[in-house]
């Protein structure tokens, strides 16, 4: 049987920011995270940033100690609640850990340090094609998000 493990990852260790842009590359080279994995400047970028930028946290999941999937949240606010709130940003799970619960597993743990910090609630972002994601996310309790009976969409302005 296989050894599954979720683990809080150290962003002040090079050797973990390092294996969080490489888990990061696997998931945008998936066509799910849009297929061309991370662009040269990010990759060089990532593992610096992610030290750098405050409020950040990461679960990584590993598989008979070989890790396979990570999950990177940003800490933000909400005046509705008046606290903390966590997006998380990215959650993956390598072709080689999938079907074995890791995913559950990673959303469970980012909850778990969520609530930790203080947070009213997790959001997330997926993509409408991404059928298995939504299952699961809908599994561990998450729905669309609204105000008034009314869908948020989510917006972007590059810069």
């Amino acid at each position: 049987m296989s050894r599954l493990a979720v683990r809080a990852a150290n962003l002040a260790d090079a050797g973990e920011r390092a294996l969080l842009v490489r888990l990061t590359d696997g998931y945008a080279r998936d066509p799910m995270g849009g297929g061309d994995g991370l662009s040269a400047a990010a990759r060089e970028q990532l593992a610096d940033a992610l030290g750098r930028h405050p409020g950040l946290f990461a679960v990584i999941a590993e598989l008979d100690g070989e890790p396979v999937g990570h999950a990177l949240c940003v800490l933000g606010f909400s005046s509705f609640y008046a606290a903390p709130v966590c997006n998380l940003h990215d959650l993956s799970v390598l072709a080689s850990g999938r079907g074995k619960g890791l995913g559950r597993r990673l959303m469970q743990a980012v909850a778990a340090a969520a609530s930790e910090r203080g947070c009213a609630k997790v959001t997330l972002e997926v993509r409408e094609d991404n059928h298995v994601g939504l299952a699961l996310y809908h599994s561990e309790g998450f729905a669309h998000a609204g105000l008034g009976g009314t869908r948020y969409l989510m917006l972007e302005k590059k810069l």
